[in-house]
């Protein structure tokens, strides 16, 4: 006699920034509601923007996804916050600030949509997996709780401090706002979100630091970020040659290309290293400038943007990820250099300082600007002196992402939270 199925969760997944042709957290929200279809019964409800992405992505609209039509205050307040963030690219924490307050119309309609069914029983849970910021309440958490039905929301991730002696680099991003960020933990909504979440999947540990002391036991961190392992199957060859290295990111002050072309100078002069420059932004220019004054440019390739399907194909082909950003939240492309064997050289801060453990890569202190340039260089210095032993450390970084940090692994981890959360098993799980 056959064992009876067992029933996959029915959850309803709100996922406001979900798509698959995009970067960032549009990708993040499309990347981790889509592998929850494997492990759950899902139905995805996302902002209209997102709905011809995932068309083409192959879901069928009404039976695996809703697209809610929140432009009319959405469109506007994007509007407003382009004009406010004062440039290209800058002015992240303004930009959260309006969109919290376009977040509050889109909950409304998800609401007015899906309540009945939500009443009804006809999910066993909501999950809210993005906004990614745990600025932003949720109203939904409130109402699910008053029916008896379990609301998780995460992975929650964001508000990382600037480091003491980078505040040239926080004016420079327009980061006015960051200033007095902190202010919303006085706000009422995030306290009642907090408290009427059944649990709270944090991103980062600095995150899980910000929650209120009273939501600790309902807390359960999973990194942010994770990997598909089809967008990124190559891997990284053995070194052959002089150490070749990459950066990956936004040519922007915080994320320190030009300290990492300070720091690798000797080296890229002498022609013990080369580095692949894989991103644009507002200081294409000038280290372009400065790689021909310091007399490095033909160690330097700028390939500019690259669609992010075609990253693999040149990160694969060194041998480290020299990444001398201060203000990561995720560090998403530390993950996917991890991924190909690509030994991650980061600063010991935030997303990234969380997702390289020993043995899989390098860290340097969270210190001065002219500190992290002298730890770079000496780190660079070692590396190049023997490239050969990167391998191993590679492979090690291979294998750690490829057990835990792929999309399909953390939909599994997300799944041990929905069954704690529904009484399906005692205690929390612990996955890092």
């Amino acid at each position: 006699m056959t064992s009876p199925a067992i029933r996959k969760p029915r959850v309803l997944v709100i996922a406001e920034a979900a798509n698959p042709e995009w970067v960032s957290v549009p990708l993040v929200g499309w990347s981790l509601a889509n592998a929850l279809r494997e492990v759950a019964d899902v139905h995805i409800v996302t902002q209209i923007r997102n709905r011809d992405a995932i068309l083409r992505a192959g879901l069928i609209e009404g039976r695996d996804f809703t697209a809610i039509d929140s432009e009319k205050l959405a469109e506007p307040m994007w509007k407003l916050a382009e004009k406010l963030r004062m440039g290209e690219g800058k002015g992240w924490t303004t930009i959260q600030a309006i969109n919290a307050i376009s977040y509050v119309y889109f909950e409304r309609l998800i609401w007015k949509q899906f309540g009945p069914a939500i009443r009804r029983g006809d999910y066993d849970l909501v999950h809210r997996v993005t906004p990614l910021s745990p600025t932003i309440s949720s109203s939904i958490a409130g109402k699910c709780r008053r029916v008896g039905v379990p609301f998780v929301m995460g992975p929650l991730n964001g508000g990382v401090p600037w480091p003491k002696g980078f505040d040239a680099e926080r004016r420079r991003e327009k980061e006015w706002l960051s200033y007095i960020r902190s202010a919303y933990k006085l706000l009422p909504g995030r306290t009642a979100t907090a408290r009427n979440a059944s649990a709270i999947i944090v991103g980062s540990q600095h995150t899980a630091s910000e929650m209120p002391a009273k939501c600790a036991r309902k807390l359960v961190y999973i990194p942010e970020n994770a990997i598909d392992p089809e967008r990124f199957s190559l891997q990284a060859a053995p070194a052959n040659g002089p150490l070749r290295a990459s950066f990956v990111g936004r040519l922007v002050p915080y994320k320190g290309p030009d300290m990492l072309l300070e720091a690798a100078a000797p080296l890229l002069r002498d022609r013990r290293m080369t580095i692949e420059m894989i991103g644009d932004g507002p200081m294409g220019d000038d280290l372009k400038a400065m790689a021909r004054d310091q007399g490095i440019d033909h160690a330097v390739t700028f390939h500019g943007w690259m669609d992010h399907k075609d990253v693999q194909s040149v990160l694969a082909s060194t041998q480290v990820l020299s990444f001398p950003s201060i203000r990561e939240f995720g560090g998403g492309v530390v993950l996917e250099a991890m991924a190909l064997g690509v030994v991650p050289l980061i600063v010991d801060y935030a997303g990234p300082g969380e997702l390289v453990v020993p043995g899989v890569g390098v860290k340097v202190p969270c210190g001065t600007r002219a500190g992290i340039v002298a730890d770079f260089r000496a780190e660079l210095e070692k590396m190049a002196a023997d490239p050969a032993a990167l391998w191993p450390m590679g492979q090690a970084a291979r294998d750690r992402v490829h057990a835990l940090l792929t999309w399909d692994r953390k939909a599994r981890q997300v799944l041990e939270v929905y069954d704690w959360v529904l009484g399906k098993r005692p205690d929390r799980p612990v996955f890092f």
